[in-house]
């Protein structure tokens, strides 16, 4: 794919500025980092980082019986999410298989903002249009006309609230705003919904915003003063340290949400039939595998792909994402292992390269912020 058939950020500009380095990424091109990945990772460990997720689809539920297409089209028990609030949710398959994971806000009475992972969007749009055919609800796709700025840190909190002190927002009731909840406010009088979730494992705000506004935005938070730039790749390492799982590593279409240990975002209490429900509801699961995490020492990280071994060398498992962990120090991994190997403490190893490397189960998530 050439850089001109790529689809591109409305913050391209800015970064290009900022002199990042590119990838292509889900069919778009975007900033892979700017500095050093470790650099940009322990910033936002230890201060504050942005990211540009314009990349990610934006698809919105509205009219009388959004909650109820909802309920039916996904995992969780969305009709009932109080207003302000968000919910983590999957869509899953007629056999119970995972399509997706994403996000849903309630905006308001009957308005409902679902984010999906860029590379699912238009998968994901087709089969939420289609679930919701029988439902008095509209479902648009606004990602082409959304930005997504991410601030992600033990600072991003007096960021985003210093930037924000010229809306319409009271700055404490902002400060205050608490987890997977959002708001509505302002930017230079242009909309923008405010929402205390991240991927990063640390505290943090995603700020949604229409796209001509996005570069006005970046520079009002950058001006604050330390806020690093971050891309991809540490995104990456960040959510893994968290222990959260990434489409096409940790969750596909053959995972079942138990062997993900999301079996919590499973309700199976809501009135409304939902697909997927018949193939998990009452389903012997305890011969599946199930999603560990494993931690190494020395240097060499478990990538995904590489076979988890027993004692005798015989192969019990799969690593889905594994990294040498900036933060720790050593290497950590998430991999599906034979459900009788999967309690902490379990000794294991990992094939890199033809060499076994011992590694130890031991609880997700790896990092836990202070």
């Amino acid at each position: 794919m050439t850089h001109h058939d790529l689809r591109h950020s409305p913050l391209e500009s800015v970064h290009e500025e900022a002199g990042a380095t590119f990838t292509e990424f889900a069919g778009w091109r975007m900033p892979v980092r700017y500095t050093s990945d470790r650099d940009e990772h322990r910033a936002v460990r230890t201060g504050a980082g942005i990211f540009d997720l314009s990349h990610m689809g934006e698809i919105r539920f509205s009219g009388p019986q959004a909650g109820a297409a909802l309920d039916h089209a996904l995992s969780g028990n969305l009709s009932g999410l109080a207003t302000g609030r968000a919910k983590y949710t999957l869509l899953l398959t007629e056999e119970g298989g995972i399509l997706d994971d994403m996000v849903v806000y309630h905006l308001a009475d009957d308005d409902y903002l679902a984010v999906v992972n860029a590379a699912n969007r238009e998968v994901d749009l087709a089969e939420l249009t289609t679930r919701s055919a029988g439902f008095d609800a509209e479902v648009v796709d606004e990602s082409a006309d959304t930005a997504l700025i991410a601030v992600q840190g033990p600072r991003a909190a007096a960021i985003v609230v210093q930037t924000m002190a010229q809306s319409n927002l009271d700055p404490e009731e902002l400060a205050a705003l608490r987890y997977y909840r959002c708001c509505a406010g302002r930017f230079e009088g242009d909309p923008v919904l405010i929402a205390r979730t991240g991927y990063t494992g640390e505290d943090g705000f995603e700020l949604y915003l229409p796209a001509g506004t996005a570069s006005r935005m970046w520079r009002a938070l950058t001006a604050t003063g330390d806020l690093t730039p971050c891309g991809l790749a540490c995104r990456d390492t960040l959510r893994l340290e968290a222990g959260m799982p990434l489409y096409g590593h940790e969750l596909t279409t053959s995972t079942r949400p138990s062997q993900a240990g999301l079996g919590r975002v499973v309700s199976f209490t809501k009135s409304d039939d939902f697909v997927g429900r018949r193939a998990l509801e009452g389903r012997d699961a305890s011969g599946d595998r199930v999603l560990v995490g494993l931690a190494g020492e020395g240097r060499r990280a478990a990538r995904a792909g590489y076979w988890v071994l027993d004692a005798d060398g015989t192969t019990v498992g799969e690593v889905t994402s594994g990294v040498l962990s900036p933060t720790l120090g050593h290497p950590v991994a998430m991999a599906y292992v034979d459900p009788g190997l999967a309690g902490t403490g379990t000794a294991l190893s990992v094939d890199v390269r033809g060499t076994p490397i011992a590694f130890t189960v031991v609880p997700l998530p790896f990092y836990h912020r202070s």
